[in-house]
């Protein structure tokens, strides 16, 4: 009988730790809880404004050739753009005027980052840059063309 009393006085001890919620109070004797950290702020953006920094990428020089290709739900923008050297890289089509077409026509920026030093000019095939982007058909429904734009030229997809 002693054993049982013991039992559930011991039971009613450690039971009385899992209702509680933590931070010294009586709940911090939970086992379940003992290695748990504190929930942290998750975030992807930056805590301080003033981190966000300016995008450094700049519009390739020139575009040799812009197609677009049938896709399951929409097309699949292409676009091939030719920098005055080796080494650009990180390039992505941007959407203007928030990818909302205007007089039918949507419209993108070619942009590319410059490479961190000097970098041979060699071949115009070697330093060929291709992007792609999926466009849906949601928001081809009156779009009759779609441009790409570069700093030297611009180029026009007709559907």
């Amino acid at each position: 009988m002693r054993t049982s009393i013991a039992a559930a006085a011991l039971s009613a001890f450690f039971l009385t730790g899992c209702a509680g919620g933590g931070n010294g109070s009586i709940g911090s004797l939970n086992p379940f809880g003992w290695f748990r950290t504190q929930p942290q702020n998750r975030t992807l953006a930056p805590q301080n404004p003033s981190e966000l920094r300016a995008d450094p990428r700049r519009l390739i020089e020139r575009l040799s050739n812009v197609r677009t290709e049938r896709a399951p739900g929409g097309v699949i923008l292409r676009a091939t753009g030719l920098p005055p050297t080796q080494g650009y890289w990180n390039g992505e089509l941007i959407p203007e005027n928030g990818e909302q077409p205007v007089n039918g026509v949507l419209v993108y920026r070619f942009v590319i980052a410059p490479p961190p030093g000097f970098e041979p000019v060699s071949t115009p095939r070697s330093r060929e840059v291709i992007v792609a982007r999926f466009i849906s058909a949601k928001k081809l429904e009156s779009v009759s063309r779609i441009m790409v734009l570069s700093a030297g030229n611009r180029m026009t997809s007709r559907r």
